[in-house]
């Protein structure tokens, strides 16, 4: 994907605009709109989208992971690598045992 996408951007002479600091507010912006979609929705609207909804929801999908593949790529970050490592840490941060069922931001020294 992250190939395919060097390819777009330079068969566009697009990666002159392609700094990090420009992909990630591009990335960002690209959340908002993703979270557009469902700011006035109730919890059980958000789950029970339109078709329509939905398709919009996959666009906006489909342009996060578009910026943030880019990032990573202008970066050299493998991606599937620093969400291994991620989950990783968040193990030992976040031990099943101490965390299950709860939403709250665990804390080691609030026990």
């Amino acid at each position: 994907m992250q190939a395919k996408l060097r390819v777009f951007a330079r068969e566009r002479d697009w990666e002159q605009f392609h700094a990090p600091k420009n992909l990630a507010m591009a990335l960002s912006v690209e959340a908002a709109e993703l979270l557009e979609i469902f700011q006035w929705l109730t919890e059980q609207q958000s789950s029970e989208l339109s078709d329509e909804q939905r398709a919009h929801v996959a666009q906006e999908i489909a342009d996060v992971q578009i910026y943030l593949a880019r990032l990573a790529d202008v970066l050299d970050v493998d991606i599937a690598d620093a969400v291994s490592s991620k989950l990783e840490h968040n193990a030992r941060k976040y031990p099943a045992e101490l965390v299950r069922g709860s939403a709250r931001k665990y804390d080691p020294t609030r026990n």
